[in-house]
């Protein structure tokens, strides 16, 4: 059975970016392992007046870090199309619909349109709208619209955009883009949890104490500036990325294990967190923004393109609380943000420690504090840049005596099959092809994450930040660290 893909690509934004970082090298490896075949096609649409043969070689370019035969470039680039557009213009759409007709019936596509919007979301409904009243959509193939976030700035916003896109596509056909969603150990957390009794036994309010979730980024904001400084880091990373990796954790066990029952218990997971009120805010979330390094390192504020009185977060740190059967009791603390140590994504799943250390008596102490203490089990779940495993146990200390002391047991990925494992967009593309939405975003898990990230934005929209507040290098502001402190917990990683 042949394992090609049929379908044609519009991606409106085609000249930008996202599309000759991620999508294209993405297509290609699709290409390569055979997905894409001879009956696909990809209409590139923006305002720069290109023609196929300048796309062609801007295709080419894209793979060069790809080191792929040269031969194989060519005929995947023949395969793409381009066509000066202006999303506002109806009459663009009318040439768009013809020329997405004649390569429907000249690769034979049997009307499978993907459309991917790699443009700035207020144009989603405009775009959405034109498809539909230009009859862009087809009536005997399938129709899915790719969506890039930030999917609004807040829930109204957010609801507003939803409205416009299912004017023209229903739920199904919506698939909004979380790369986290395609990473490797991201989707491990399912098998991590369902695949293994000694873990899903456990993992509740009885046995774990505290989970810690932390997407750190070494780098400033580059590139990103003018987006990011209307953004910050909440919306740009606590509502998304965040959110889902917590839904991903906190969920119960879906009932088979398909996109919707897996959104089921998403979604429950989401409307489960404890909601703040105004006057939680503070003391349950901490934000900051990085200010200038010993190393020449610029503050935020003097960035290009920030202005230098910008109260932006460029860091953020919460405690959320879950209110459900499962999870009573648990902080779940997570946090993110620019300039910080290194660059990692990791979660740590803090186990309660022995209700009672039978090793902590006088002839075995021996007068050494450390041999009183039986270290947490902590079960930590490497998410990047490596792929893998640790648990760290305690155990019995080499020598006379019986003092303990903690070990690791670690599983990393090697790196054969981290270099041939699809990457995030890759994968999410495959996915879309397939109809296959489980690693997307749905519209209540959107709404949920929204409602409970606007009460903590408009808290700090209306109360000034002492900025900045840390060093460039370190894991943020010291305050970061209190909020734990103050629960009687620490950070597992520390700087």
């Amino acid at each position: 059975m042949s394992k090609e893909k049929i379908a044609l690509f519009t991606i409106f934004g085609g000249t930008g970016d996202l599309a000759q970082r991620k999508l294209y090298p993405s297509l290609f490896k699709l290409y390569q392992k055979g997905y894409l075949q001879d009956h696909f096609a990809v209409i590139g649409t923006a305002r720069r007046p290109w023609t196929d043969e300048h796309y062609h070689e801007v295709i080419s370019d894209s793979l060069a870090d790809l080191d792929a035969d040269q031969k194989d470039v060519d005929q995947f680039a023949s395969h793409f199309y381009y066509q000066s557009h202006d999303v506002t213009d109806a009459q663009h759409y009318m040439t768009l619909k013809k020329l997405s007709e004649k390569l429907d019936a000249q690769y034979g596509l049997q009307g499978n349109r993907i459309f991917y919007l790699a443009m700035a979301p207020n144009f989603f409904g405009t775009i959405a709208q034109h498809l539909r009243s230009e009859n862009i959509l087809t009536d005997n193939g399938f129709n899915r619209v790719i969506i890039e976030k930030p999917f609004g700035h807040d829930y109204a916003s957010a609801k507003e955009l939803n409205d416009h896109l299912t004017a023209t596509f229903n739920e199904e056909q919506i698939y909004r883009i979380d790369h986290y969603l395609g990473k490797e150990m991201i989707q491990n957390i399912t098998a991590i949890r369902f695949g293994n009794n000694i873990w899903e036994s456990l993992w509740n309010n009885r046995y774990i104490d505290n989970v810690q979730i932390t997407l750190s980024e070494k780098l400033g904001v580059e590139e990103r500036a003018v987006y990011y400084d209307n953004s910050g880091a909440l919306r740009d990373m606590v509502q998304n990325h965040i959110l889902q990796i917590l839904s991903l954790l906190t969920m119960d066990q879906p009932v088979e294990f398909t996109e919707k029952d897996i959104d089921v218990e998403k979604v429950k997971a989401l409307r489960s967190l404890r909601p703040l009120k105004p006057e939680e805010v503070a003391t349950n979330f901490v934000r900051g923004q990085y200010g200038a390094g010993d190393d020449g390192v610029k503050a935020y504020r003097d960035e290009d393109k920030i202005s230098p009185d910008s109260n932006t977060d460029s860091f953020v740190a919460g405690k959320i609380m879950i209110d459900n059967y499962r999870w009573s009791g648990v902080p779940f603390y997570v946090r993110t943000g620019k300039r910080l140590a290194d660059k990692f994504t990791r979660i740590d799943v803090v186990f309660k420690r022995p209700v009672v250390n039978i090793f902590n008596h006088e002839d075995v102490l021996e007068n050494d504090d450390a041999s009183t203490r039986l270290d947490p089990n902590i079960l930590t779940i490497n998410v990047e840049p490596t792929e893998g495993f640790e648990l760290r146990m305690n155990a019995k200390a080499v020598g006379q005596g019986f003092a303990t002391t903690p070990v690791k047991l670690n599983y990393s990925h090697d790196a054969e099959a981290t270099a041939g494992s699809p990457e995030a967009y890759e994968r999410l593309l495959h996915d879309a092809l397939n109809g296959d939405a489980t690693n997307f975003t749905h519209w209540q898990e959107v709404a949920d994450s929204w409602k409970f990230v606007d009460v903590i934005q408009k808290y700090w929209d209306e109360h000034q930040p002492d900025f900045p507040n840390y060093r460039p290098g370190t894991m943020g502001p010291d305050a970061a660290d209190e909020l734990l402190h103050k629960d009687g917990h620490r950070w597992v990683y520390r700087n």
